[in-house]
């Protein structure tokens, strides 16, 4: 069963090449790191803060405008494997007629989507990917 989870913390530093989002558990205490990179982690950090609009569409907008164009909604983002420290998603569409649909994805994009979503849509993490994702946090 999939744990409902929330974007933490972004930690953007211009001295690395990987950036950091955490993600935490939304009814518990449970919470991880995945390193991304600096664009996904500069989109996200800009469409958590209010009142930022991009002057032109950004590739998650695009993500976003085709899913619609194409008679489906974007409805969650599930993070659902873990291998050799890469992380694994997908992005979960609905179309009309109530058939779901999932799409592979980076983690940092699928964030990224569903934070152009006010509120953003849900993030889910595979229980097995949690358990292994903070077993491995000192």
């Amino acid at each position: 069963m999939p744990v409902k989870m929330q974007l933490a913390r972004i930690i953007i530093s211009e001295l690395t090449e990987n950036q950091v989002i955490y993600l935490q558990e939304v009814d518990g205490t449970r919470e991880f790191p995945i390193l991304i990179g600096i664009f996904e982690a500069t989109n996200i950090d800009r469409r958590v803060k209010e009142d930022y609009e991009p002057p032109r569409p950004l590739t998650h907008d695009l993500i976003v405008e085709v899913a619609q164009s194409l008679g489906a909604s974007i409805d969650r983002i599930v993070i659902n494997d873990l291998n050799q420290s890469t992380y694994f998603a997908n992005l979960v569409l609905v179309r009309e007629n109530g058939e779901e649909i999932e799409i592979d994805s980076r983690p940092s994009d699928a964030i990224a989507v569903a934070v152009t979503f006010s509120p953003p849509l849900p993030i889910y993490v595979a229980e097995h990917v949690l358990e292994e994702a903070t077993s491995k946090i000192p």
